[in-house]
């Protein structure tokens, strides 16, 4: 996990948060990808833990929709994360 301090925290956080609301309504990665105009290579990159994948604001919003949650959601911070 990325410090709060590095600019790449903030890539891994909605990582992580896509990548949890994404299965948690059952969605797979073709389908966001065939609703945001994305190759399923791209969503996977952006939910590898292994794989520093960057992405614009206007992505972050491509991606809340295709999931039908607000944009607020892929910010959210745990309790751990929130300690850092």
């Amino acid at each position: 996990m990325f410090n709060k301090e590095d600019e790449n925290y903030i890539y891994e956080l909605v990582s992580k948060n896509f990548k949890k609301y994404r299965k948690q309504l059952g969605i797979s990665k073709f389908d966001v990808a065939s609703r945001c105009g994305f190759s399923t290579q791209f969503i996977g990159n952006i939910e590898s833990p292994n794989y520093h994948q960057t992405f614009s604001l206007a992505t972050i919003y491509s991606l809340s929709k295709a999931l039908g949650i607000d944009i607020s959601l892929l910010f959210e911070e745990d309790e751990q994360e929130s300690d850092f």
